[in-house]
């Protein structure tokens, strides 16, 4: 693998840094005290391209690759992980997914609102009760006639109360476990779909996470994307992606927290020179640093992977899986570098770690990437 970029990918990774410096960083501290980001930012998202990244440019995508599409998460993590969050599901998880499995109507339907940010996606798989059971959720699709009609909750889904379009994932047969799992493109007026914003998160304040109720919800049976029974390959399918995406916005993350722990260390003194001259403060700044390249080359190996059109699933776990404990890491070790100024959200510490801690969660809790991981190396399921 060549670690230097080239001209294409050197000059998306600049209009992502230029696009965070004008269109986020002036207001992050304001979104996230408002819990809620400015919608504009989904359509000026569409504009620059990064929402049809890696999508035809026959169905309304920017083209570009993986690694490219990386770039660009790194550096909306490394501003904001709430608008990082838009892009990685309304592209990652469910335009990339239409592109891999809808047929040619949905493709015409979707993929061009999606890619210009005239609509967003959400990935409707997490309910109540289960989480990284996802296999045996309850929400329940019954034929009737030439329509399904769905009955369920999803819990925590990011641009929930936003998307135009939900990924739903249901039950449509009487098999166990994930056998019964079909999936569905929902449009979010559909009557019967209701939505409820989560407030109070401890991080990703600006993002909106929702619950989704449905009652009776009817969707002709065209909806249904992939095959019946094979939902629960779509969503897998799209997860071992999306861990990608997570991990190279866990790398801005980290960024972000070497950058102000090394811009903050400079200026504040004590004991009559700038704490940088102190060796625990410079191990913390290394600590962070380290971090930051590992889960970098992490995750730029998944993204080669999938380029090269070979295998990444195990990759895309084991790069989520450091990337995300290595954001919490750094942006505690920033937060101890600022001191007390680190637990005050004018600067950018205290906020780094507070979306930082939930990367471990989803997409995937860190305990289940080790057991993928763990499959993986000995060819025994712990599931």
């Amino acid at each position: 693998m060549n670690l230097e970029l080239n001209e294409e990918q050197a000059a998306v990774r600049q209009l992502a840094r230029d696009f965070v410096a004008r269109e986020i960083t002036p207001n992050v501290v304001a979104w996230d005290r408002a819990e809620e980001v400015d919608r504009s930012i989904v359509r000026k998202l569409g504009e620059v391209g990064f929402l049809g990244l890696t999508i035809d440019e026959a169905h309304g995508g920017s083209g570009g690759d993986h690694l490219a599409y990386c770039l660009v998460t790194e550096e909306l993590g490394r501003g904001d992980s709430s608008v990082r969050g838009i892009v990685s599901v309304s592209l990652g998880l469910v335009a990339k997914t239409v592109a891999a499995w809808g047929d040619e109507e949905h493709k015409r339907r979707w993929l061009p609102d999606l890619t210009s940010g005239r609509a967003v996606g959400c990935f409707g798989l997490t309910e109540p009760g289960t989480g990284s059971d996802a296999g045996n959720l309850a929400t329940r699709a019954v034929r009737d006639g030439g329509d399904y009609v769905i009955n369920g909750t999803k819990m925590f889904i990011t641009n929930g109360t936003w998307a135009d379009v939900v990924l739903l994932f249901a039950r449509t047969g009487d098999a166990p476990g994930h056998k019964g799992v079909s999936a569905f493109l929902v449009p979010a007026g559909t009557p019967g779909l209701t939505r409820r914003t989560l407030h109070g998160k401890l991080g990703l304040r600006g993002q909106a996470t929702a619950e989704l109720a449905l009652e009776d919800v009817r969707v002709p049976a065209s909806a249904m994307m992939g095959p019946e029974g094979k939902g629960f390959s779509v969503a897998m399918s799209a997860l071992a992606k999306g861990r990608m995406s997570v991990a190279a916005g866990c790398v801005g993350i980290a960024q972000a927290a070497l950058d102000a722990a090394v811009g903050y260390a400079g200026e504040r003194e004590q004991f009559g020179k700038s704490i940088a001259h102190h060796q625990l403060v410079q191990e913390m700044l290394s600590d962070i640093a380290v971090d930051v390249d590992a889960a970098r080359l992490l995750t730029w190996r998944v993204a080669d992977l999938i380029d090269r059109g070979q295998p990444f699933a195990t990759e895309a776990s084991k790069a989520k899986l450091f990337a995300s404990e290595a954001a919490v890491r750094a942006a505690n070790n920033a937060l101890q570098v600022h001191g007390g100024y680190g637990y005050i959200d004018e600067y950018p510490a205290g906020k780094l770690l507070r979306d930082a801690r939930v990367m471990t969660l989803y997409e995937g809790t860190s305990q289940i990437q080790k057991l993928l991981i763990g499959r993986a190396l000995t060819g025994v399921s712990a599931f």
